[in-house]
């Protein structure tokens, strides 16, 4: 499958016993689909996949890929950290109808040579179209355009790039892989029609906006910019918020995208930032002037 579109990472919410909740994905799901995703992703950095157990991680995958039921194509991070693991997750994303995969770096940070060995090794045990989270901005480290491509020659599945930078950045890396992989990047949508100017093939954003996001592209790939930047200055102060650092994102995001879903936010799984009353206050107050997701 081509890897292109709009891809909202979805949250992963806790109850008061500090278990997943199945039905926030479930709002979730129903979210990107009556706002037209091309697909979800899940299990990356905005699902705090670090601070779930490897079962709740797979328990995420299952739920999310029968929630959707065919519905819409799911993205699944594979950011187990391990080589093992890794396999096994790639594995069990693959029998459960991922449709493509995102793999994290490992941990701790290798060399260039080592991790086009790790990224290899990982695509070479599925058959599922790879992209690779090259995010040193987020993770530490990273591969090089030129790298990348030594590793597609060595992993020809691995057919995607997603990044975490700047459009300066991101259009840059596009130029230098010569149309070899496809880019998409994150970072909430911010540059978002500067972003489709560099060339991505698609987004990877959080729930929280999906539906503007979402009406920023149609209009951006109808040719109508006027009405494309119009749009996104409206956008701009939310995605400007959340968009000062993760934690920021995992705390005001999550809120904003529970208000705009209509369900309850929950507790925190710590580590967290703990919002601040200013915080809560203009988060609502994007909230309210968003208005609800559809559903």
């Amino acid at each position: 499958m081509m890897i292109n579109g709009i891809y909202p990472m979805l949250y992963a919410f806790f109850d008061s016993g500090g278990s997943l909740r199945r039905s926030a994905f479930v709002a979730q799901i129903d979210a990107a689909i009556a706002s037209s995703a091309d697909g979800v992703a899940v299990l990356g950095l905005g699902t705090e996949v670090g601070k779930l157990s490897l079962s709740e991680r797979r328990q995420v995958v299952e739920w999310v890929l029968a929630d959707c039921g065919g519905r819409l194509p799911v993205a699944i991070t594979i950011a187990d950290g391990n080589m093992p693991d890794m396999i096994d997750a790639a594995a069990h994303a693959e029998q459960a109808g991922a449709g493509w995969l995102i793999l994290q770096p490992p941990r701790p940070p290798a060399s260039p040579a080592d991790l086009i060995t790790f990224f290899a090794t990982v695509a070479g045990a599925t058959k599922l179209p790879c992209a690779i989270q090259n995010a040193p901005e987020f993770l530490g480290l990273g591969l090089t355009a030129e790298e990348l491509l030594t590793l597609q020659d060595r992993a020809p599945n691995i057919v995607a790039v997603k990044g975490e930078a700047s459009a300066i950045t991101i259009a840059r890396l596009i130029v230098a892989l010569k149309g070899r992989m496809a880019v998409l990047n994150g970072r909430a949508g911010l540059e978002l029609t500067d972003n489709y100017r560099a060339g991505v093939a698609g987004m990877i954003p959080g729930i929280e906006t999906i539906d503007a996001q979402m009406a920023i592209a149609r209009a951006i790939h109808a040719g109508d910019e006027l009405v494309a930047e119009r749009k996104y200055a409206e956008l701009l102060p939310v995605l400007t918020f959340i968009m000062q650092g993760l934690s920021t994102f995992l705390t005001y995001g999550k809120l904003i995208a529970a208000w705009r879903l209509g369900i309850d936010a929950g507790p925190t799984r710590v580590p967290a930032e703990p919002p601040t009353d200013h915080g809560l206050s203009w988060a609502r107050r994007m909230a309210d002037q968003l208005g609800p997701l559809p559903n």
